[in-house]
């Protein structure tokens, strides 16, 4: 069976003023996509990684006031939640669709996984495709090309996953809004697994960082 794709109106959900109206139109528009390709996924996702995996469909709970400005799925090892783990994510914003693995503020685990990346960053971003992105805070929609980011640019952004307490990384890819692609769910699915494919190494990477803590 084909799975939907996303279209230029649930990309516009995100420019609707106020909680309430946005909150509706995520709800009932967006979330059921997400979670029609978290059910496809997560197998995938189990197979690849050798850990069961749970989705996680963002709730927005805890907004009382202003909208929230993307949405997402994640998939995480773990029932009781994500935000802590070594995850991955799809999700959108107004202006694109989103593929990470993220390691985000709340993950214990951020220090130790530095120190694994610094021990060969050459050799782990050999395996990251130029196209690929990288984000240093999941909040916000701007991203550095893998084939922008310099060595030291690089290596400066994983001491601060280290060192900073709120600090954050994420790696994927972007689909702009107008991709052809972002609306053809069958081969959006198979996009959004073959970024995970080049993902689980960091994946494993954090896992191996837990496991040593």
């Amino acid at each position: 069976m084909s799975i939907l794709g996303f279209v230029q109106a649930d990309f516009d959900v995100f420019t609707i003023d106020g909680l309430e109206p946005r909150m509706e139109k995520i709800k009932n528009q967006i979330r059921p996509k997400l979670e029609a390709f978290g059910t496809e996924l997560a197998p995938t996702l189990s197979s690849l990684t050798g850990d069961e995996m749970f989705v996680h469909t963002a709730k927005h709970a805890r907004r009382t006031v202003n909208p929230p400005n993307d949405t997402w799925a994640a998939f995480a090892n773990s029932k009781r939640g994500y935000k802590k783990l070594p995850h991955f994510q799809v999700g959108l914003w107004e202006s694109h669709l989103f593929v990470w693995f993220a390691i985000i503020y709340e993950s214990p685990v951020k220090g130790a996984f530095a120190e694994e990346l610094l021990k060969a960053p050459t050799a782990i971003r050999e395996n990251i495709p130029d196209s690929f992105k990288w984000s240093v805070d999941h909040t916000k929609p701007d991203t550095v090309s893998e084939s922008e980011l310099s060595d030291d640019a690089f290596i400066k952004m994983v001491e601060r996953l280290r060192d900073v307490k709120k600090a954050e990384l994420l790696c994927g890819i972007t689909l702009d809004r107008k991709d052809p692609l972002v609306q053809d769910g069958d081969k959006l699915l198979h996009t959004i697994e073959d970024t995970f494919k080049t993902l689980v190494p960091l994946y494993q990477l954090a896992q191996q960082s837990t496991v040593q803590m």
